[in-house]
């Protein structure tokens, strides 16, 4: 069973848990527990197969397209408030949360609070995705903004707002400095186990009663996340 957080007959939304694909996982798990083969699923955005978290998925062709409009409403909004592009300045419609443990305490590579800006690069032969130092064919800018919000050994709580929604972006991010997250070895984590991240946080408009929904999760309780409970 794949966790729901909230339902209703435009939308759904859910917990995914880490090792369950975004897409053919989690709508593969709806249908059978609506016991509906043939029912709509619609994927606006997507999480990295070991992330877990929030997301939400459309019940309807109409409801689908107007999330997507919004994910590109705050893809525009996030890029003029970067400098990244002109336009008036407006606030996102759709907001994604995340938290991560990182290696490491803040430092001169990692301040405390900050906004990080990188081009990557994904290389899918590799199945990796690399910091280049200027833009080429196939390099997107990625922009993220984070707050440390405590330390407990050698590792760091970090909540992280996304700007991009880049291949794995968080992930090299903090990994090309440094301070890759828990159990990311393919980005150079020394620890083995699940990836510590997950997406906390998720706001948007309800496509058909112009609700403003938000949605948290609580700090997981397992894996090197205990260290952080209060």
């Amino acid at each position: 069973m794949i966790p729901v957080v909230y339902e209703d007959a435009a939308l759904v939304v859910v917990d995914k848990p880490a090792g369950l694909s975004s897409e053919e996982g989690v709508i593969a798990a709806l249908r059978e527990q609506w016991q509906c083969p043939d029912a709509f699923v619609g994927v606006v955005h997507r999480l990295d197969t070991g992330v877990s978290g929030l997301m939400v998925y459309a019940k309807t062709p109409a409801a689908a397209a107007h999330l997507s409009r919004q994910i590109t409403q705050s893809q525009t909004a996030y890029a003029v408030q970067d400098g990244r592009a002109e336009g008036a300045p407006e606030p996102p419609r759709f907001i994604k949360q995340y938290r991560a443990v990182v290696a490491g305490a803040p430092d001169q590579n990692l301040p405390e609070t900050g906004v990080l800006r990188d081009y990557l690069f994904k290389d899918s032969r590799k199945g990796r995705v690399f910091p280049v130092s200027r833009p080429r064919k196939g390099v997107r800018e990625a922009v993220l903004e984070y707050r440390i919000l405590s330390t407990a050994g050698e590792c760091s709580l970090v909540q992280i707002t996304l700007h991009t929604g880049r291949t794995h972006q968080i992930r090299v991010q903090f990994a090309s400095r440094k301070h890759p997250l828990y159990g990311d070895g393919k980005y150079g984590s020394r620890h083995k186990g699940s990836i510590a991240l997950q997406s906390c946080g998720l706001q948007f408009v309800h496509p058909v009663t112009g609700k403003d929904m938000k949605f948290e999760l609580p700090l997981p309780q397992t894996g090197p996340w205990r260290e952080f409970l209060e």
